[in-house]
């Protein structure tokens, strides 16, 4: 798939590419919203995530341009803006998702997933996870099991979300570390392990049939039967 990222910020314009085509996609950069246009109008593009703090318009001017060019494509918006009413705005004014910086790649990647889902089949309900009695609202970053919300920290929801998607396979903690913490150096770090522990005091409660499983010295299992 062909994707379009248009970010000035050359340092994450490289590494986002970078993390891009090793998740598979074919990238073209713009780093600012006249390269942009003048991309869309010669390709067509499957995606495009767009920064919004862009040198020469509003990220939002730059999507309602193509709107109202005939562009249909999803798009993703990146900002560091973080208010509910700018969220809201650049949903309202073409934007099809909202991702705040800083950000993990492994939710970056999972949200551009379900985005080209939905664009690729209507009728497919992809923004709902579940693995037995425990479900993932992807739009509404909401996580319950059976009748109780779970209250999952950002990192926690991407990290469960992880597991759902790999759910009875065997993840490792260089895995985590990589798709879900973005680090492509194993540091020695206890990060995954407290993370985990904390995610499973809030999933496997007491009178619940646990869910993760830990294999020492290997990783994680995420139970789907």
């Amino acid at each position: 798939m062909r994707l379009l990222l248009v970010e000035d910020e050359l340092e994450i314009q490289r590494f986002l590419r970078q993390s891009l085509g090793e998740a598979g996609y074919e990238v073209d950069v713009a780093s600012d919203g006249a390269t942009a246009s003048s991309l869309v109008s010669r390709f067509t593009y499957d995606g495009l995530i767009v920064d919004l703090g862009l040198p020469d318009q509003d990220g939002i001017d730059l999507i309602l341009q193509l709107r109202r060019n005939g562009m249909q494509s999803p798009v993703l918006i990146l900002s560091a803006r973080r208010s509910v009413d700018d969220r809201v705005k650049g949903l309202e004014q073409g934007g099809d998702d909202y991702l705040t910086k800083p950000f993990a790649v492994a939710e970056l990647l999972a949200r551009l997933r379900n985005l080209l889902r939905r664009n690729s089949s209507g009728k497919e309900d992809v923004t709902k996870v579940r693995v037995m009695d425990l479900e993932l609202d992807l739009l509404k970053r909401r996580a319950t099991r059976g009748d109780d919300v779970l209250n999952l920290s950002p990192q926690e929801f991407v990290l469960l979300e992880y597991l759902c998607r790999h759910a009875g396979r065997v993840v490792t903690r260089s895995m985590l570390l990589s798709e879900v913490w973005g680090m492509r150096i194993q540091p020695d770090t206890n990060v995954v392990d407290v993370h985990i522990y904390r995610l499973r005091g809030k999933i496997d409660t007491e009178g619940r049939t646990p869910l993760i499983k830990t294999l020492r010295g290997i990783g994680y299992v995420l139970k789907n039967h």
